[in-house]
């Protein structure tokens, strides 16, 4: 670990352990885990493997500090609010060593890390830290001789399960709200990322958010499922696969309780003739190779008007040619390796369907086997045209740095091509008609559609999908009703 700081090493030279009632605890079978370096495929440091007795011993705490009256739940929204803004100051503080996990764990670049990630992280927490005095029930004229009004409470014990292509942001997009209502938290990391959990966890602690308020359990899926299956949560909140949102849908079934899920995408990236289409061009390259395509609102289908097809082909094949593909660490790279093995398998997998299914490469294509490159999880950055919408790569999520093209003729033509799929998470629309703009923006099924720009964010506007991209939303004020319910008062005035 020569290529990181002094604060990464020290992270890093000491087992990572759970979380739970405010103490750092082995895992109760004593097992640990190795977290690996996608650009290295080596071990980085172990980590405690927590498994369905943790979840319990979490999940007990997190009622524990629930229903016990500390300050959290019941201190004032102004406290607690001041408390949340001070975890955003701390990631700021702490943003070059938090990078540098982050792409030591995920293999992002480091550069992207730090401006991307840890901005936006940061940001989060403020946002939310602000709404903490604005959640406010309402009173409502009723008839008869009554006062009613409501209360809008917390949900109680929350069950987190976040993925490891944004691993910091994601923990921050699900603890911001949750902390802000006052809710007791279990959170649950990708066992291919949690080391920015476990520093975030040390800061939310030396923020002041009292002991209990937040669990983290480390390990695989089977802490994950039997924290959606646990009869003492009361909601869980999922980002990951929609195979895996499925399952999750069905654990909540035996306490019923509250479920919000962002899950995975195939969404339409539409160029039209009277767009600015050097904009575009570069526009639909970010959208599909940012963060390694791992994304899950990526886009992954570009249609082009047949009037400027091999115009913007060609732009966006020269964009993925000069992309620097290396380890997320070297200062001067674009796109770092895919997550594991698995990942790598899956995605060259689907570079292989594309070329049985008569789909032609434009560039890429390959695993990245040059040099350094080989040793790690390294995929070419890829354009495939010539491509038929019943194919594979054209109708399942790939999660990686390739996107299909192909040429449509006109906007109802485009628009029924582009809602003919299970997800509706994203869309992009580039065209300077505002006219067809707007007409395409209702026509599209898609939680989130950008016009004349792609992967624009912000903790004040709400993201979530159509579909099976998932229910719910994150962000916004919207996301405060997954983690609050609503009673009602009745007060006889007679």
């Amino acid at each position: 670990m020569e290529n990181v700081s002094a604060p990464t090493k020290t992270f890093l030279g000491r087992e990572g352990k759970l979380l739970i009632d405010g103490k750092w605890v082995t895992s109760a079978n004593g097992e640990t885990f190795e977290t690996i370096n996608p650009a290295t495929k080596q071990p980085i440091c172990c980590v405690a493997r927590g498994n369905g007795e943790d979840i319990d011993r979490a999940v007990a705490s997190a009622r524990r500090s629930f229903e016990s009256g500390v300050w959290w739940r019941k201190t004032t929204p102004a406290e607690r609010g001041r408390v949340i803004h001070r975890i955003g100051e701390l990631i700021d503080k702490n943003g070059d060593e938090l990078a540098e996990l982050e792409t030591l764990d995920n293999g992002k670049a480091v550069s992207i890390s730090r401006a991307v990630d840890i901005p936006l992280s940061a940001e989060h927490f403020r946002y939310y830290a602000g709404w903490a005095t604005k959640i406010e029930g309402e009173t409502i004229p009723v008839n008869g001789p009554y006062f009613n009004y409501t209360l809008r409470e917390p949900m109680g014990v929350v069950g987190q399960i976040i993925p490891w292509n944004f691993p910091l942001l994601m923990a921050a997009w699900k603890l911001g709200p949750a902390l802000a209502t006052g809710n007791s938290i279990v959170l649950k990391p990708a066992e291919q990322t949690p080391l920015t959990a476990i520093r975030l966890a040390e800061l939310v602690q030396e923020a002041g958010v009292p002991d209990g308020v937040l669990n983290v359990v480390t390990g695989y899926g089977d802490a994950g499922a039997a924290l959606a299956n646990h009869p003492d949560v009361d909601k869980v909140a999922f980002t990951g696969s929609t195979e895996v949102g499925h399952e999750i849908v069905k654990a909540s079934a035996g306490n019923l309780k509250r479920v919000s899920l962002e899950l995975g995408g195939k969404s339409p990236n539409i160029i039209f003739p009277d767009a600015q289409v050097e904009q575009a061009i570069e526009g639909a390259a970010m959208a599909i190779f940012f963060n390694h395509g791992q994304c899950c609102c990526a886009g992954s289908r570009l249609f082009i008007d047949h009037q400027i097809y091999d115009q913007v082909v060609e732009g966006i094949t020269e964009i993925a040619k000069k992309i620097r593909v290396g380890s997320g660490l070297d200062p001067n790279t674009d796109m770092g390796p895919l997550i594991s093995e698995e990942q790598f398998d899956r995605v060259t997998g689907y570079l292989q369907k594309g070329l049985d299914s008569g789909a032609k490469i434009r560039c890429g294509g390959s695993p990245s086997k040059e040099g350094d490159l080989a040793a790690g999880y390294f995929v070419q950055p890829t354009v495939f045209a010539d491509i038929k919408d019943e194919m594979e790569i054209v109708r399942e999520e790939i999660f990686g740095p390739v996107v299909a093209v192909t040429p449509f003729e006109d906007m109802e033509e485009v628009a029924q091509r582009a809602n003919d799929t299970t997800y509706g998470l994203a869309a992009g629309i580039w065209t300077q008609d505002i006219t067809k703009a707007h007409k395409l923006a209702s026509l599209l099924k898609a939680g989130t559609v950008w016009i004349n720009c792609y992967n624009a964010f912000d903790a004040a506007s709400p993201f979530g999908g159509y579909k099976q991209s998932g229910y719910g939303r994150e962000m916004g004020h919207h996301v405060l009703e997954l983690y609050t319910q609503v009673k009602s008062v009745w007060v006889g005035l007679t």
